[in-house]
């Protein structure tokens, strides 16, 4: 069963990346294109005719107005579009038709010498369309919606996102000494012995979780890290070798 699932889903994609404009019978034009809404210049009553002169059938907005079988499935047409791509001396648009995932089936570019905007882009629209293929539509369109992704919050995700309760200021000791600890920020903080102006040791965040670059008073660095609620400190020893430096919470 769940080799057949795999390879149904690998047929589905295949379907949907190798699908082109022509494979439509039905395209769906907007009755203002975004870029234009101040002023269309025709351009939607010329995309419509060019259109439908290339025998695709073309709709727009308002799906009463809809053939009955694109109401049975929204992947049954594609939605075309002009861009407005004008520089300052020419007049430039560019032809775009998607899927109903989004997926860019056809692109085109058309530009026009002539400086009349009505003029300029109904002849940069002609020249974007030269490449447009006729409308041959396949029997069965095999385009698949695909559902929006959720964000799932895995547990470990949730996790490292949830407050870590060793980030709380208070006080510790190793029997010897007694240590306040210091929330500087989210990303260090430091254990300071009330009588000294500088801290007993300094942490900083690093790359992995609960584990720390520590400079101790001294200027020397090592590491630091929580474990089962308390500060442990690798303090450096003469002979290369580490001590562990345990620190509870009073």
């Amino acid at each position: 069963m769940k080799k057949t699932s795999i390879l149904t889903f690998m047929l589905a994609v295949t379907a949907v990346f190798g699908q082109k404009v022509s494979d439509y019978k039905y395209i769906s034009i907007p009755q203002t294109f975004k870029d234009f809404e101040t002023e269309s210049y025709g351009l939607d009553d010329s995309l419509a005719k060019a259109l439908k002169s290339k025998g695709y059938t073309v709709v727009q907005e308002g799906k009463n107005q809809w053939p009955s079988e694109i109401e049975k499935s929204s992947c049954s047409f594609a939605t075309g579009n002009i861009l407005n791509k004008s520089s300052f001396l020419r007049n430039k648009v560019e032809l775009e038709f998607k899927d109903c995932n989004g997926k860019v089936l056809f692109s085109s570019k058309g530009s026009s010498n002539i400086k009349e905007y009505k003029e300029g882009y109904q002849d940069a629209l002609k020249l974007s369309l030269v490449s447009l293929p006729a409308s041959n539509p396949v029997a069965t369109l095999q385009v698949i919606k695909e559902s929006p992704k959720e964000n799932v919050v895995t547990k470990s995700e949730e996790s490292s996102s949830a407050p870590v309760t060793e980030n709380k200021s208070g006080k510790y000791t190793n029997g010897k000494v007694n240590l306040q600890k210091i929330q500087v920020d989210t990303n260090q903080f430091i254990l300071a012995d009330g009588g000294s102006s500088v801290p007993f040791a300094v942490f900083k965040t690093t790359s992995k979780r609960d584990v720390f670059r520590v400079k101790l008073s001294d200027g020397t660095y090592t590491i630091g890290y929580y474990e089962n609620g308390n500060i442990v400190i690798d303090i450096p020893q003469s002979n290369g070798e580490f001590f562990k430096e345990v620190f509870s919470a009073k």
